[in-house]
């Protein structure tokens, strides 16, 4: 069953990014969507079984889309991003040093998505490398060494400090997948998360509606946020005002090396490069946020679809077909 819960995930493409894209200009003024293409985005989202939300903005005109956009959501690993912003931003700044190694133990190994948990204990990435996987593979694993080492609370002082009040890392990876044991029986909040990683997931007839209540319970979500802010995180980031360049350049290539395509880029990857962070929880969830690199600038998107209710290849077709809408939109308007 766990192929489900293998995508506790991330997206992308490999692409070189057009320097036309890289402006650090100021953000434009901000312009409503023509009508037609945000009631073509609501009619698309409408349509699925699932609560939705989806934020666009073309960051050189400055029009947008917004549908639900402000309306708090189940993020899963798309808060990732807020991880690496803050590694960054303390490489930068002396805290961190990319290219020190840490050697991982038993007792990080993560169930779910990413790689680092199929090798034997003692490999020695770099913090460059647990990025990259994190965002990349979006390795548990490696999320959880990341959040240790430049702390939960300092992730979230930086995000309010950014004007991000709704965006929050929530918990762990360890304390997330812990959780969904301590539903099932309360006696196991004593499991370590070494346990948990051994025991994997629960999977009986039982589960599905486990996890449905789990996921859509928001005192358990493992990251917090709405499609707007997100968006704004991702549009400072591609401006360069979280980072130096250098560290800006290497976070939009980590999101230029996704490697699930089945959202976003679904329609529009052959056509523009698009760097991307999902979030998974199949079939409840499956979220989507990124940067697609159009030939007139580049535009920041971000869906959010939980507590879905029907197939995941029907919400996948739907986020890359209004990625397509948008992208479509925009460039015809150039």
């Amino acid at each position: 069953m766990l192929a489900l819960l293998a995508n506790l995930a991330g997206c992308g493409r490999k692409a070189d990014v057009p320097p036309a894209a890289r402006s650090t200009s100021a953000a434009p003024p901000t312009f409503a969507a023509p009508a037609p293409l945000e009631a073509t985005v609501q009619a698309r989202l409408d349509s699925l079984p699932a609560q939705s939300s989806f934020y666009a903005r073309d960051i050189r005109t400055g029009r947008e889309v917004a549908i639900r956009a402000d309306q708090p959501m189940n993020t899963v690993s798309v808060i990732k991003l807020a991880v690496m912003v803050q590694a960054y931003r303390d490489a930068d700044a002396g805290r961190l040093r990319l290219s020190e190694r840490h050697r991982i133990r038993r007792e990080e190994m993560r169930q779910g998505s990413g790689v680092l948990r199929m090798f034997t204990p003692g490999l020695e990435p770099t913090y460059r490398d647990l990025i990259a996987q994190m965002i990349a593979t979006s390795d548990n694993s490696a999320t959880d060494i990341l959040i240790a080492r430049v702390g939960l609370p300092r992730v979230n002082r930086l995000l309010d400090s950014l004007g991000y009040h709704e965006t929050r890392l929530r918990m762990t990876i360890g304390d997330l997948f812990r959780g969904v044991w301590v539903r099932q029986d309360s006696a196991n909040v004593r499991l370590t998360d070494r346990q948990v990683f051994d025991r994997g997931f629960p999977d009986d007839s039982a589960t599905p509606n486990l996890y449905f209540n789990y996921v859509t319970d928001s005192t358990r979500w493992f990251g917090r946020s709405t499609a707007r802010e997100i968006g704004l995180l991702l549009e400072q980031l591609e401006l360069g005002r979280l980072a130096s360049d250098a560290s800006t350049e290497e976070m939009r290539r980590a999101l230029l090396n996704q490697v699930w395509d089945t959202r976003l880029p679904q329609r529009i990857g052959e056509r523009v490069p698009v760097g991307h962070k999902t979030g998974d929880w199949e079939p409840q969830i499956g979220n989507d946020v990124g940067i697609v690199f159009a030939p007139g600038g580049p535009i920041v998107m971000a869906a959010f679809t939980n507590a879905n209710t029907g197939p995941m290849w029907r919400l996948n077709a739907t986020l890359g077909r209004v990625a397509e809408d948008v992208l479509n939109a925009w460039s015809a308007a150039h």
